[in-house]
């Protein structure tokens, strides 16, 4: 059975294809968040299990949703859309007084058999990137991998990086701006201008470089 799992506010609900679950202010909703909270909509959101997979929809005509993947990576979800559940995922609900959190535990994404490789091969990341500058780029990406209200899919400053590393932010500065160079040469896109930092931690995130695990590098 897809059997969805549904945890929000220490409670847990376990849904099975047929079922669905609401969540918002208004009374009618499963699970009824800060109903004196005007920035939260009556009808927030849905889940609900559709041609075979677990959608969550956002059912408000005016707040958006945010979607977090297993790696840390959020996603906006606009009013009307919905997003397939894979794996664990988080549904951040933004108010005017504050933020709720829903964690789904859903089926694992499907997984294609692998392909027999040819021609040149795929340069690995984690060939690049030495145990040490793992943990630098934990302490500049910390926000993406906790949770709850610690959640803060935002790079860290040098300055707040080294203080969780003991270090000097020009050291920091030095060790991450040779790694970007090495992961540039490797073929790594987008690791230069305005959004570099961004495009650093979606490209560690995704490859796996470095996971919620490794929050313990830096005593987190």
């Amino acid at each position: 059975m897809a059997t969805l799992v549904v945890v929000a506010a220490r409670r847990e609900y376990r849904l099975t294809p047929g079922e669905s679950l609401t969540f918002g202010r208004a009374s009618r909703c499963t699970i009824r968040l800060d109903p004196g909270d005007g920035g939260i909509s009556r009808l927030a959101g849905e889940i609900e299990f559709v041609a075979q997979v677990w959608f969550v929809s956002n059912r408000s005509r005016s707040r958006q949703l945010s979607v977090v993947d297993q790696l840390g990576l959020r996603r906006v979800l606009a009013p009307g859309q919905r997003d397939p559940i894979e794996g664990r995922t988080r549904v951040i609900v933004d108010g005017s007084a504050g933020s709720h959190e829903l964690v789904l535990i859903g089926p694992e994404p499907a997984v294609e058999p692998a392909r027999v490789a040819t021609g040149i091969p795929t340069i690995d990341a984690k060939d690049l990137v030495k145990p040490a500058e793992r943990r630098d780029l934990v302490a500049l990406f910390a926000g993406y991998l906790l949770e709850d209200d610690r959640y803060d899919p935002v790079p860290n400053s040098y300055a707040r990086a080294a203080t969780l590393l003991k270090c000097k932010p020009k050291a920091l500065s030095r060790r991450i701006e040779h790694l970007r160079e090495r992961l540039t040469n490797a073929g790594v896109p987008n690791l230069h201008g305005p959004n570099a930092q961004r495009a650093l931690a979606e490209y560690v995130l995704t490859t796996g470089l470095i996971t919620a695990k490794d929050l313990r590098l830096i005593d987190l």
